[in-house]
């Protein structure tokens, strides 16, 4: 079976997903650089209880090694079709290559039905009701009137903001000239999208109730919405607010959190294990990869199967072939991590996988253990497995949430979200 190489870390969600949601690849996003560190400006006082381009594709190496691949890969979820801001230039043109990964030890297995986790310390439904009451209302109008793809594409960020720092807004912070490189310009998130989305929504806060809401739980907020609006509602559920934004992002530390789609599972286990998230999370939120898009160059290595290999990792040998046929088209294009239904959060991601119609090795890998196989299958039940899954996904949400919150202690409410105050 093939396998792919990479060092460890929704992103998912999933590979928590699309280069717009879970954890693929899609092409760079352009990242603004300020030629000067800007004025600072005091910050507004915080609320009383803190709040918890065309550049080359980035390509993976081909798997130098023969043994299994043993784990799925999420990321809240993989690469939508990009649509970079007009105004940021292009970003580095070296073609990435990622290091070898480094095997761990897998965390216990999970139960089997992840209970709904309590809010982080500073976080409640409802935060800004008191305090910016048409704050989820503004954020849910930006995401609703974007595309399926960026939607995707929001989902996704919300899981690279997570697994990096926390889920703080990192993510979101431009390169400033004299400082050090910020996550946005790591390998995994030069396909980020949805950032345009998230800074229309902060100008329309910041002009309703200025110094109020953060732009952590704008992420947040983008993130259940659109994964409401992509699942028709049948996901829906209420996130925790009251996030304050780091001051802190470095495109160095993005490699070592987020999960590659050539990751095995207990390289997935123990990258989730190490946000709190359970192996029943990332199998959750692997799901994530029913929506979005992924480059051709993080599967290639999948597209030769054995004529005689009809293990449960290995890719169906039609399958293999069409994508086989789509991927010659162009230098490295982008093909629906979902077939039967591309636009759609939906469970339909757990029948490819048992069926073996999944892109990347971390997807085959969740049919590598019991414990996560039973999962699959749970979860490919007609409606009642449907509905489980909407649920679980929602509490898997919530929970990664609140990975690291920042409090006022720590953080701060910017006053634009790719620059602290």
């Amino acid at each position: 079976m093939a396998r792919l190489v990479l060092v460890a870390v929704l992103a998912v969600l999933g590979s928590v997903a699309c280069q717009a949601s879970g954890y693929g690849y899609t092409y760079p996003n352009p990242t603004p650089i300020i030629t000067g560190t800007p004025q600072p400006s005091p910050s507004p006082p915080p609320p009383a209880t803190p709040p918890p381009s065309p550049t080359p594709t980035p390509e993976y190496p081909t798997p130098t090694s023969s043994a299994p691949a043993t784990s799925p890969s999420v990321s809240p979820p993989t690469s939508s079709t990009p649509s970079p801001p007009s105004t940021l230039p292009p970003s580095p043109t070296a073609t990435p290559v990622y290091p070898t990964p480094t095997p761990t030890t897998p965390a216990p297995p999970p139960a089997s039905t992840p209970a709904p986790p309590p809010p982080a310390t500073g976080l409640e439904v409802g935060y800004y009701d008191d305090k910016c009451p048409d704050a989820e209302n503004i954020v849910l109008d930006a995401v609703r009137n974007t595309t399926a793809g960026v939607k995707a594409g929001l989902i996704r960020l919300f899981f690279h903001d997570c697994f990096v720092r926390g889920c703080d807004a990192s993510v979101l912070l431009n390169k400033i000239a004299g400082k050090p490189e910020p996550e946005k310009l790591g390998i995994p998130n030069l396909s980020l999208r949805g950032f345009e989305v998230i800074d229309a929504a902060k100008k329309k806060l910041e002009e309703k109730c200025p110094g109020v809401v953060s732009c952590a739980d704008i992420v947040a907020f983008a993130g259940r919405d659109a994964s409401k609006l992509l699942s028709t509602y049948k996901i829906n559920f209420n996130m925790p607010a009251g996030r304050y934004d780091g001051f802190v992002s470095l495109k160095d530390e993005t490699l070592a959190n987020l999960p590659p789609p050539f990751a095995n599972l207990d390289t997935l286990t123990q990258m989730f294990a190490n946000k709190t998230l359970s192996q029943t999370d990332m199998v959750v939120l692997s799901g994530a990869h029913s929506i979005g898009r992924s480059h051709c160059s993080s599967f290639s290595n999948r597209l030769q199967p054995s004529a005689n290999d009809n293990s449960n990792t290995s890719m169906d040998a039609t399958f293999a072939g069409k994508l086989t046929q789509d991927c010659t088209a162009g230098s490295d294009p982008m093909v629906p991590q979902d077939y039967k239904t591309v636009d759609v959060l939906d469970s339909q991601y757990y029948r490819n996988v048992i069926d073996r119609k999944v892109l990347f090795t971390s997807d085959a890998a969740l049919m590598t253990s019991l414990q996560t196989k039973s999962l699959v299958q749970e979860y490919t039940k007609w409606l009642i497995g449907d509905l489980k899954w909407y649920k679980h996904f929602g509490d898997a949400m919530v929970k990664m949430g609140n990975i690291e919150v920042k409090d006022s202690t720590k953080g701060e409410i910017r006053k634009m979200c790719g620059l602290v105050n």
